[in-house]
């Protein structure tokens, strides 16, 4: 399957590293963003099945997949994940939101991105429209590329 230049969530900066994904949640000095990235991790890895594995220094990530543009250039994701940053919890969702305004309107307070979704605190959200959202934005996504585990 190709993919459109713009369409992929991570830039293909973004790649695997040896960082623990449990460690580095443990080293969080904020204590909220550190219990929402514990509650994510397991949530994550429930949803999806997939050991969590760090893509670049932030984001943690669950499952692969590989893509190629029109143009030809290809390469890997995550499938899906998320990255406690200072100001909020990025959630990622491939292929994006853009389909999913029913599942968000039930959603609670977020903003969104492209195929990111922008959390200030899990209290913030319903977990389960939050899960809800994961297992579609995987189900979507293995519909155009092959979703793999770690």
């Amino acid at each position: 399957m190709t993919q459109r230049k713009g369409d992929q969530m991570a830039d293909a900066k973004t790649k695997k590293t040896v960082i623990d994904p449990y460690d580095f949640i443990q080293a969080l000095d904020h204590p909220t963003r550190k219990a929402d990235a514990l509650v994510l991790y397991d949530l994550y890895k429930r949803i999806t099945g997939y050991e969590p594995r760090m893509w670049g220094p932030t984001i943690i990530g669950f499952g692969r997949y590989s893509y190629t543009y029109d143009s030809g250039h290809s390469g890997e994701s995550l499938a899906a994940g998320f990255s406690p940053r200072k100001t909020s919890l990025s959630l990622y969702i491939v292929p994006g939101y853009q389909d999913y305004g029913d599942i968000l309107s039930r959603l609670g307070k977020h903003k969104i991105g492209k195929s990111c979704l922008y959390v200030n605190k899990l209290a913030d959200v319903d977990m389960a429209v939050l899960e809800e959202l994961i297992r579609t934005g995987l189900k979507d996504l293995e519909k155009l590329w092959p979703v793999l585990p770690e």
